[in-house]
């Protein structure tokens, strides 16, 4: 056997291996635009799995103006931001980001990103140094633990929601600089993280504290502008991400902080600094979607939401599975074994139901579970379905 088919074969028997454990993935085609009902490898689907939180990403008014930014700008961007790529459409959808989220952060100044991924490698990468002590929640997203890897800073892990061990942390550094870098809403539980408490460390130490908002972006707070208009807070030491491909509908992320740490990741950030900037066309419809997040359409759309969690809340009344106490659009149900959860996920799959069943390591062991997704664009009908769909399959397993 050749050294090149030798290769080959020590990946497919990796392979093998996450099939034995039930931990491999695997892509399915969704052949309709992002929606509650939707066609997916030929066949009619109910899916909870989406992060269009909202229910823009198909709205009249988002797709029209997509399509205007196309005739307006062209399909591309053609290079950087920093050589030409940096067109009027990311310049208004910057500032209407920085307007937006003033209320909470003083100077402020936003940056657009093509994704969140991005936008927390360049937050890192940019701010980090050796110099700095960064102090990582253990339950925070992909995005930021590869950031921390990447910003060159010496990182300490502290428990989830541990404000007295992150305060012993702080207390003890030495270091120049210091920086807490959390989830609000953490993805897999759909929890909150405690903000303000841990606001008041990184004031009282003189520590930025990076919030990655992914999931409470126009979900949370009475106008939409996320976890800090939620708790009331605002503070210069705050750097905020927020994405723009959950709750607005469209693609892409931006980072609101002081406009001098905006300049320095402008001049810093390699991320941003190394890419062709994003279509200039999305830029102009995520503006549109801006204008629904802060209307009555975007208030009446979160109102749907929080009463199609309530009503999950109420009904979803398992015997043997959990369900993890949520108040926002991620409703986790814990399986415990992989295979089992599989097993659920892909008997619901059969009847219609499209949602993902997650695995170790994007969670611990033993907590395999469902992870359902409420949308404004879900009706309460079509929660009932889904609740009565599981609850029978759960009988069946005693």
């Amino acid at each position: 056997m050749s050294g090149k088919h030798k290769l080959i074969a020590a990946l497919d028997a990796q392979i093998a291996a996450l099939d034995a454990q039930s931990l491999r993935r695997r892509l399915r085609i969704a052949e309709s635009p992002c929606a509650p009902h939707v066609q997916v490898d030929g066949r009619p689907m109910l899916a909870f799995c989406s992060n269009d939180y909202l229910g823009l990403a198909s709205h009249p008014r988002v797709i029209a103006a997509l399509q205007e930014g196309a005739a307006l700008y062209g399909a591309g961007s053609g290079a950087s931001h920093l050589i030409s790529g940096h067109s009027r459409a990311h310049a208004l959808l910057e500032e209407r980001l920085a307007a937006f989220m003033s209320p909470q952060i003083e100077h402020v100044r936003a940056l657009y990103f093509s994704t969140g991924y991005m936008a927390n490698l360049a937050m890192l990468s940019a701010l980090g140094g050796a110099d700095v002590e960064l102090f990582s929640e253990e339950l925070n997203h992909a995005s930021l633990i590869d950031g921390a890897r990447l910003s060159r800073s010496q990182v300490k892990v502290y428990p989830h929601g541990d404000v007295a061990q992150l305060a012993n942390l702080l207390r003890d550094s030495k270091a120049a600089k210091k920086l807490v870098v959390t989830d609000s809403v953490f993805s897999m539980d759909g929890d909150l993280a405690p903000l303000a408490a841990l606001l008041s460390l990184c004031e009282q130490y003189d520590a930025w504290l990076v919030v990655d908002d992914a999931h409470g972006f126009g979900v949370l707070g009475a106008h939409g502008r996320g976890v800090l208009e939620q708790l009331d807070l605002r503070s210069p030491n705050l750097i905020y991400m927020g994405t723009l491909g959950k709750a607005a509908g469209v693609s892409g992320a931006f980072v609101a902080a002081h406009a001098s740490v905006i300049e320095w990741m402008v001049q810093r950030a390699r991320p941003y600094i190394y890419t062709t900037a994003s279509s200039p066309a999305v830029a102009h419809a995520l503006q549109t979607s801006l204008d629904i997040i802060e209307g009555a359409e975007g208030i009446a759309r979160r109102a749907q939401l929080h009463s199609l969690i309530a009503y999950w809340h109420e009904s979803m009344r398992p015997r043997q599975w959990q369900v993890i106490a949520s108040d926002t659009a991620i409703q986790p149900l814990v399986i415990g074994d992989n295979a089992k959860a599989m097993q659920i996920a892909a008997a619901l799959y059969e009847q219609g139901y499209w949602v993902p069943a997650i695995r170790p390591p994007t969670v611990p062991a033993g907590t395999a579970r469902l992870r359902v997704t409420l949308s404004a664009a879900h009706e309460k009908a079509d929660v009932a379905r889904l609740v009565a769909a599981i609850l029978e399959l759960e009988k069946i397993q005693e």
